[in-house]
Formats: structure tokens, sequence, C-alpha cells
């Protein structure tokens, strides 16, 4: 097989798409090579679009054909007419024309890889996430100086700076008294969140260099990445990017695992974990973790999406307009009731129904929840995807849009939803411990009969207000957009029917 220099021509080039720790792609990349011992052939992570199969990309004289998931018959054709200087067009997914030097994943015209933007993922399923010399590192030559006008805001709920502008999380660490340090939240245990997951398997080195950048300027020397500990691929994945990206950066994080509930991925809770607390629990704040973090340091916590726009930002800050309320692009991880899940970027002038053309629908749409597991129910997607909008639209920011067809029920999904804040709150706050309880017995009451829509309001008015953590205050959200939207679905169930037909037990 031809060594892979990293550097493109108009020489053929065939690369191998997925995430190796939930696709089989062996298979394809074994008959690939089985194939060929002159072609240059690539190993790259998930482009976000590709589905449950790997996806075979194939570039030769400016053109590039995607094949996904092909028969593996079919590899040793496709790789031969490749040699004979003929790039295979007629069955393929998709055929771009393109820069031969491109750094990014060429986009088609049409079909789920066209919709949206992709500067973040711009590298996802195109480059080698392993190998430094297809990555661009900014951290030993740029610093973050011109960040603080940009005015970028944290992206996910793992993310202490949440919605709110990074640099002023920055400054606070750089102003106390202290040793500061870098935590990258990365402790997801939820499938339908996988953005995070697809950067840091897709292109690790982004959001290693934007960790190191982010290190520099407010003058720490040490950083964590955290995980989950039944990841032990990803684990694997990100030590050998480290070792393989080292000489690359000026700091260099360190990877800790942590519990895999959804709890321990709370900012403040991370830190207690990553402390050896015996509780998986928030912190009371003030202070913030800016002002006193980890073991008592000004602390710095993003996700990985964060740590991948500074670095965007630094490459590309033409890409940013900072006059925007929220400047930059929003991951969006598609997924409910459709054939395959799929992450999407957005620009802040766009609207979440574009997520609808990236992925294939079992069913009619008939509502979405947005913002993940506690996100808002709406069925309504013409919603720009930036904080605001999505605040504004009693929405989650969290980058995840769950579509949900007509035969699922209103009732039955955010009952769900008010199960999993009842169980897995950390219990610290009488409304994350009593008020979730009270929310999903409320909910179970209305098969009884009883639908007492101004008690669960206030329920969640006092829960959203005094919470001390996320779970609490963000409880109430799937229920209360979900009877603004749906009410009369709620009070159908009281006359004991459920106009989808999936409560016939309970009723």
């Amino acid at each position: 097989m031809a060594r892979d220099t990293g550097v493109e021509c108009n020489t053929p080039v065939i690369r191998v798409s997925a995430d190796a720790a939930r696709v089989n792609y062996e298979p394809v990349m074994t008959a690939v090579r089985d194939a060929t011992d002159t072609i240059s052939v690539r190993r790259t992570g998930p482009s976000g679009i590709a589905g449950n199969g790997p996806l075979f990309i194939a570039s030769l004289e400016r053109r590039t054909a995607f094949f996904h998931d092909p028969p593996l018959s079919r590899i040793p054709q496709l790789v031969k007419s490749i040699e004979c200087g003929r790039l295979p067009t007629d069955d393929a997914d998709a055929v771009v024309k393109h820069d031969p030097q491109t750094t990014t994943l060429p986009l088609p015209d049409t079909g789920p890889l066209s919709v949206g933007h992709r500067l973040v993922l711009g590298p996802c399923g195109w480059v080698n996430p392993l190998d430094p010399a297809q990555h661009t590192f900014v951290s030993t030559s740029t610093t973050a100086e011109t960040m603080a006008d940009i005015g970028l805001l944290g992206r996910g709920r793992r993310d202490a700076a949440a919605t709110e502008s990074v640099a002023d999380v920055w400054e606070t660490t750089r102003e106390i008294d202290g040793d500061p340090v870098v935590v990258v939240n990365a402790n997801e245990t939820r499938e339908e969140q996988c953005a995070d997951r697809t950067l840091l398997t897709a292109t690790p080195m982004t959001v290693l260099d934007g960790i190191a950048v982010v290190a520099e300027y407010i003058g720490a020397e040490d950083a964590v990445l955290y995980l989950n500990e039944t990841d032990t691929h990803l684990h694997q994945h990100l030590q050998a990017a480290i070792d393989a990206a080292g000489d690359n950066l000026p700091v260099i994080p360190k990877l800790v695992a942590g519990p895999d509930e959804y709890r321990a991925g709370e900012p403040t809770a991370a830190l207690e974990v990553l402390e050896g607390a015996d509780r998986i629990e928030p912190r009371l704040q003030p202070p913030t973790p800016a002002e006193y973090g980890l073991y008592g340091r000004p602390t710095v916590i993003h996700t990985p999406r964060t740590f991948a726009h500074v670095h965007r930002l630094l490459t590309n800050p033409d890409a940013y307009d900072s006059d925007a309320s929220d400047p930059g692009t929003r991951l969006v991880t598609v997924t409910g009731d459709v054939a395959n899940p799929a992450t999407v970027e957005l620009s802040s002038d766009s609207s979440l129904a574009a997520v609808r053309d990236a992925v294939e629908m079992e069913g009619s749409f008939k509502m979405a929840c947005v913002g993940g597991v506690l996100g808002g129910i709406t069925r309504d997607l013409d919603v720009a995807p930036t904080a605001q909008s999505l605040r504004a639209a009693g929405l989650g920011t969290d980058g995840v849009v769950e579509l949900l067809a007509d035969d699922c029920c209103a009732l039955a999904i955010v009952g769900e939803r008010a199960r999993f804040a009842s169980m897995e709150n950390s219990g610290r706050c009488v409304p994350g411990r009593e008020g979730t309880k009270q929310l999903a017995e409320l909910l179970r009451d209305i098969y009884d009969g009883s639908f007492e829509s101004d008690k669960i309001r206030e329920l969640g008015r006092v829960m959203r207000q005094t919470s001390n953590c996320q779970i609490g205050a963000h409880a109430p959200r799937p229920v209360t957009t979900a009877i603004d939207e749906l009410e009369p679905e709620f009070r159908a169930h009281t006359d004991g029917r459920c106009p989808s037909g999936t409560c016939t037990e309970k009723l």
C-alpha cells in the first residue's frame, strides 16, 4: 500500500470514514488493501453523516466520489477503476469537484452532507485523525487575544460557560490568584449527543490545539481531558493522538476517566469527580469554577466543541461575525425516529428546520425535542440555532434535535424524561430531589383522569428558579413546552384516550 504523505495532489487517494468504536470498517479496509498496493489509502474518522456503515471516499484529479457502505464485492471494481485512472461515478452517492489541495471534506450539492456548513466539522472524514502533518496547529504561534472581541459563547450543557462569553471566563481566571488549570469536559453518557465524540474521534488534534491555546492564554501549565470510564476505545484513541501531537503542543492534557452517569457531566459535578469525592453532586455557586475550581484553583471548563471553535476561529477568523449575538456555528446532532443519526453544523442565520434534510425519518414528523433529554418540545423548527433564539423559544442549547414521529405520545415522551430527572438528579437540593418526583407523579395522575396544568406550571417555575443543579432546573422544560404545544393530547388521556394509540396499557 502506498505511503500516505498527507499532501494532496492529482494522484488517487482512497479514504474509508467511520467511527471505529461503533462501525466495523475493517472488512472494507481489508478489501481495499487486498485490491491495491499502489493507491494511497487513508483511515479517517467519522464525517458525522455516514450512518451505520463506513463511507468509501475516492479522489482523483480534482474530483471525489462518495459511496456509503458499498458491498465488499464491489470494492475491487472500484479500486481497479481508480488504478486505471477513472473515477467511478455511475453508482456513487455523490460526486464533487474541488481544489486538489483541500484540507476539508468536499461537500456535495445535495444529500445529507450538503446540509449546513463545515467549518469545525471540515476535517472530519477527510484527514487522518492521528497524523499531525494533516492538521494545522496555532497554539505555538498564536494567542487568544483576538477572542475577546469575537464574543464566542460556550457550547453544551457540560460547559461551565454554557451560553455565556468564554472570554469573560478566561479573564476571570487570569485575575484570580492561584495556579489556573483547564478542564475539557467530554463526559457524555447520552447517545443522542455525539457532536463532541465526532470531533474527538475525527479531528482530535483540532481540539487539543484549542486546549493549548486557552491554557497558554490563561497561564495554565496543565490541563485535564475528562472522559467516560466505559469509553475505553475513545480513551485509547485520544492517548494516541496526544502522543502523536505532543511535539506540536505547548500544553498536553492528561486523560482522566469518570463514571458513566449523566449527572457526572455537569461542570461542577465533574470537578467533584476529579477531586475524588464520594458523591456526584454539583457545587453551590458562586464561586464559579473560574474563581474556585479544581482543588480550589481558577479553572476553565469547556466542552470539546468549544475548544474546536477556538481553534477554528484562530485559523479562520473571517468565518466569525463579531457583530452576531452568537458568533460562529453550532453543531447539532439529529436523532430520534430516524434511520441514522447525523451531526450537522449550522450557521447563526440558518434554521433548525434544515436538519431534517440530513436524515431520513421513520414516519411523519410530529414534534421535536430540542436541547437534549431535558430540552424543549416544539412542532416548529423554524428557529435560528443561536443561544438567544433557542432560549426565547423555550428550547435547550445542548445541540441535539430529536425528531419524533406521529406515532409517539407527547405525554409518554415527557413522562419518561421526568422519571429520568427524578433518578439522575444528585439529591442535593429539594427542588431537584423532591420536585422531579412530584413532576413525575403529576404526569402519572393524568392517566388517572387528573390533569392539573396550573400546578405543573407552578412547580416548574419554582424548580427553574431555585434548583441548584441543571437537572432540577431543566426537568420541567419538556413538560411545560409539550403542554404549550399539545395540551389537547394531555387532556385526551384524562378521558381514557391516547390520540397516538401508544398508551393503551397505561389507560
